[in-house]
């Protein structure tokens, strides 16, 4: 089976269903740094069916080295790829003015693969505009913002490729933005396409992530399948957060993991869910520096929560502390990721802006969470390297689903789909 992957991002959901077994027509992304990600997961996965990952574990250690060093090291992974089998990643905003490119280069990569049709499409718009937290910060509760309505592009490509199903995913506010005229307006639409739609809010934590992330993910089939929403069993993860963090060195604020190794045996839970495995080489784990001041409140928060389980409000921190104006609300502004509980707060992309809501549980190291364990959070294996400054790295992570979460939704489609041919 195959899938097009739609609005992208770092590749998080299509990771899952490269996981299922699934291959992957064309990745289409606006940003360029997840663009680039994108190439190196997809040139990670080639190297992998081809038993040459040496070449790849060689690119991740130029990880904070020179661009020379790193642009050999990738000019050397690519030999041993012919440049043919990689499927496209396209850097690309999908627009009015830019579709009818984007279903051209479609077209040609399914007559390179001799494929005569999509039978999946993944993936969801960006989702600031619909967040409640974008929307109780804007002036214009985002009414004004293009965002809105790019389901309706994604619609484009139902009509023009009729897969046999679709996943679109994303943020719980999508259902009630607008007074709920927008999410009326995409299953009108979706409908319209010839497809049954059904809409359910799922929790990544249900699916053995270790985060409490809620979205909501829409499924629709072909009006003609004998169809229904996933019936996935959730589980619990039996495993705490500290086991996505114990392994890894232990980092000060402003200090670096140069040398790619780990301080300790992998959790069991890293190894149950691939997210660390024998040759993985250490990347991302570069911790941000802090002013004395946020360290000092660092300190704060992680003593009041390790012994007392007490979260701090902002106007709770001494007064020589409180510098914004601001004392009416975000008091939960800075938040301790609990190492003794089954689930994490939700990584967002604002982590790339600070820390604060992401302060790392150990006391003794008093900084916030590196690329690498809030990629973990996500359940992003050690092997994916974020490509770009650290900054938009944070944003790749923080913008993805879940590639543990993908991928049992991808292995229940692949089973129910493949039970409907027989």
């Amino acid at each position: 089976m195959n899938f097009l992957d739609l609005f992208a991002g770092a590749g998080g959901l299509s990771e899952g269903f490269i996981r299922a077994g699934m291959e992957p027509v064309a990745h289409i992304e606006a940003d360029r740094h997840a663009c680039e990600t994108l190439r190196t997961r997809s040139i990670y996965h080639h190297l992998k069916n081809a038993d040459k990952l040496d070449y790849y574990w060689k690119y991740l250690k130029t990880y904070n080295k020179s661009e020379e060093e790193k642009e050999l090291a990738h000019k050397e992974m690519l030999k041993h790829i012919p440049g043919e089998w990689l499927e496209p990643v396209m850097n690309v905003e999908i627009s009015e003015d830019s579709i009818d490119a984007i279903f051209e280069r479609i077209d040609n990569r399914l007559d390179k693969l001799e494929r005569k049709e999509i039978d999946l499409i993944i993936g969801g718009p960006p989702c600031q505009a619909y967040s409640l937290v974008g929307r109780s910060r804007s002036k214009t509760k985002m009414k004004d913002d293009p965002r809105n309505y790019l389901y309706k592009l994604y619609v484009e490509f139902l009509k023009r490729y009729n897969p046999k199903a679709f996943v679109f995913e994303n943020v719980v506010g999508i259902k009630t933005a607008h007074g709920g005229e927008i999410f009326s307006n995409l299953e009108n639409i979706m409908k319209q396409a010839g497809y049954e739609i059904e809409a359910q809010k799922l929790n990544a934590r249900d699916f053995g992530v270790l985060q409490n992330r809620e979205r909501i993910i829409i499924v629709g089939w072909r009006k003609y399948i004998d169809f229904r929403y996933p019936n996935i069993n959730t589980e619990e993860p039996g495993a705490y957060v500290w086991e996505l963090l114990n392994d890894l060195p232990h980092l000060k604020a402003g200090e670096i993991q140069t040398d790619y190794n780990y301080e300790s045996p992998p959790s069991l839970y890293l190894l149950n869910n691939s997210i660390r495995n024998e040759d993985d080489v250490l990347t991302h784990h570069v911790a941000r520096t802090h002013n004395e001041r946020d360290l000092e409140i660092y300190r704060i928060a992680v003593q009041r929560w390790n012994s007392e389980r007490i979260r701090i409000k902002y106007t709770d921190l001494p007064q020589r502390l409180i510098t914004h104006n601001n004392r009416e609300s975000f008091l939960d502004r800075f938040k301790v990721v609990a190492g003794d509980e089954y689930t994490a707060q939700t990584i967002v992309a604002h982590i790339s802006k600070d820390g604060h809501y992401f302060i790392h549980p150990d006391l003794n190291q008093n900084r916030s969470l590196t690329v690498r364990e809030a990629a973990r959070i996500q359940s992003f294996p050690d092997s994916y390297y974020f490509e770009g400054p650290r900054t938009a790295n944070f944003v790749q992570i923080g913008n993805a689903v879940p590639p543990l979460m993908a991928e049992k939704i991808a292995w229940w489609f692949r089973e129910t789909l493949n039970s409907l041919e027989r």
